[in-house]
């Protein structure tokens, strides 16, 4: 069983480096870490976040083709039949909202950025919809630029590994920023979010067959057994529920 980690009695260099070492194992443990969003530009890329909210990425990618195809720029979107655009988003839940923000992200995008997604996290956020999260997916994934985004999944994980102890998610990703090396901040989130799926559960975590349980004070939270944890780890297709 792993010793305890004492997070509330650690130095700040002794965290910095317990978040660099749980970031390369999670690096170990998850390889294919990446994006779960279907997208081949930044606006797709936009597209498919905004629809992600309060969804599965699974149901997102099944309905983003006919979206993508319908709509292939800032200004299809601005310009789309109401009714008909919240009948393609209506399997996203939320349909209604969803499809004013688009249609308010196309005009947006086409009365202030001539028509192409800003590459600069304050321009993003002043687009309907848009919030730091979308905004750091964004920049991470299409533009390149490393950004931190805290979902649920990295925010429940940085608590849990004693990283942070906010639960407000610009406080949780300020936290973060401190403790991980700008280069790795997009590909950090990636892992976290694909071990809080597959590993570090919100209600069962599968503490005995975690690869960071030794640099985690909160091991203990769930199963401990390796036989018991190894029963509660979800596979890809899982996962993507």
């Amino acid at each position: 069983m792993p010793a305890i980690v004492d997070a509330s009695a650690e130095t700040a260099l002794a965290r910095t480096r317990r978040a660099r070492r749980i970031v390369r194992i999670l690096g170990e443990l998850h390889p294919d870490a990446r994006i779960a969003l279907n997208f081949s530009n930044p606006l797709e890329l936009l597209v498919a976040t905004v629809l992600s909210a309060q969804c599965t990425d699974k149901k997102v990618n099944e309905v983003t083709p006919a979206v993508f195809a319908k709509y292939p720029t800032a200004a299809s979107y601005a310009g789309a039949d109401r009714e008909e655009l919240e009948r393609q988003l209506r399997p996203t839940g939320f349909f209604r909202a969803k499809a004013n923000s688009l249609m308010g992200l196309g005009a947006a995008l086409v009365d202030r950025f001539d028509g192409e997604v800003p590459h600069r996290l304050d321009e993003l956020v002043t687009l309907p919809g848009v919030g730091r999260k979308t905004a750091n997916v964004v920049l991470g994934h299409a533009f390149d630029t490393p950004g931190i985004t805290v979902d649920t999944h990295v925010g429940r994980l940085s608590r849990r590994f004693g990283l942070t102890t906010n639960d407000d998610p610009v406080k949780v990703e300020a936290d973060l920023v401190a403790l991980i090396e700008r280069r790795n901040w997009t590909i950090a989130s990636d892992r976290m979010i694909f071990h809080g799926r597959r590993v570090c559960h919100a209600r069962r975590p599968a503490c005995g067959a975690c690869g960071v349980a030794k640099l985690c004070p909160s091991f203990g939270e769930g199963p401990t057994s390796a036989a018991d944890a190894a029963r509660l780890i979800r596979g890809d297709a899982e996962a993507a529920r």
